[in-house]
């Protein structure tokens, strides 16, 4: 095969189908993928088919947190940037709509977004995307910890969103890798205490060996929280992490679960609490990148599991069956070379 791919084709189906190969439009490049990891998003197109309004109705590539080598570029591309190892920002706004030019460009209308029916996703042998979101990864960086750029920019940009600052004591529910990153994120970000929620008392080993404070459904979290980042998308935990927060503490949902959720608004207004939610990220990667160069965010223990890309579909059935797994990258034979 010249682009093997991982194609969804239905609710539980995926095959690897050879694609053409991608050829770089002007402000292209071809990016060779070496590393992709697996979201939450790609297991739930898999399970179901849709999420929300997005419906995969036609065979779509999977997969969306890669990194990779520029192979070719286009005409207004340098093309001394063959051979660079990039992570590859999957959303390219249009960079004209009033969104983009107010800086949001997350909020985009008209983002074209990996593995977002209809735009085919990464996980395949090569790419083409905007040279501008094709990051340059700093030194030394692996493919995978480069592919976690992505994970990790939601864990940034749910920090920035919340404002951590250094002193804040931060509540972090939901022990899965976003929450991970999340965690490591407020950290580095100074903040002075990071407690970390779960049900999962692996999940939970997991914080407590990368050093950070955790309680069980068993445990109390204390109060006075200045920030609480809610990653696990669960009703009970924003209930619980909102009544942990001190006044005019900060809330950010960052998990998906529940679409409707109750909370109390005596609670709120008699805190001032402020309640914010986010949708993927903006000018990150850099950031994000430059925290896992320097070891302040580490991916070595929330990658637990690795799969070739033949095997995506088992990448995207791990949890079914193994319950001590956080996140799985699909790496070629070549991956980390």
């Amino acid at each position: 095969m010249n682009n093997p791919s991982a194609v969804l084709r239905g609710i539980r189906d995926v095959a690897i189908e050879d694609r053409p190969l991608p050829v770089p439009e002007r402000h292209q490049v071809v990016v060779a993928v070496k590393a992709t990891g697996i979201c939450g998003s790609d297991v739930h197109y898999y399970e179901h088919g849709r999420i929300g309004d997005f419906v995969v109705d036609a065979p779509m590539v999977i997969g969306h947190e890669s990194a990779g080598v520029i192979t070719a570029v286009g005409s207004a591309v340098d093309p001394e940037r063959i051979g660079q190892t990039v992570a590859l920002e999957p959303g390219v706004p249009c960079r004209r709509c009033e969104q983009c030019l107010l800086g949001r460009y997350n909020l985009c209308p008209d983002v074209v977004f990996f593995a977002t029916p209809p735009v085919d996703g990464s996980i395949a042998g090569f790419v083409a995307t905007d040279a501008d979101f094709a990051h340059p990864a700093p030194a030394g960086l692996s493919f995978e910890q480069a592919a976690m750029a992505e994970p990790v920019s939601v864990g940034l940009w749910a920090a920035w969103k919340a404002g951590i600052t250094a002193g804040d004591r931060v509540l972090v529910t939901g022990a899965g890798p976003i929450g991970l990153f999340a965690a490591q994120v407020a950290r580095a970000l100074g903040a002075t205490e990071v407690m970390v929620t779960d049900l999962s008392d692996y999940r939970l080993s997991v914080a407590r060996d990368l050093g950070f404070a955790v309680a069980g459904p068993d445990d109390g979290v204390g109060t006075g929280y200045a920030v609480l980042l809610e990653c696990s998308g669960s009703a009970a935990a924003l209930d619980s992490g909102l009544q942990a927060l001190a006044p005019a503490g900060r809330a950010v949902l960052v998990g998906m679960g529940a679409d409707r959720v109750s909370f109390s608004v005596p609670l709120v207004q008699n805190r001032e609490l402020t309640i914010s939610g986010i949708f993927r990220y903006a000018n990150t990667y850099p950031t994000a990148l430059r925290l896992i160069a320097d070891g302040a965010v580490a991916t070595g223990p929330v990658i637990t599991h690795r799969f070739d890309l033949e095997d995506t579909e088992a990448a995207l059935t791990l949890a079914r069956h193994e319950q001590q797994s956080l996140k799985a990258v699909v790496v070629p034979g070549d991956g980390n070379d």
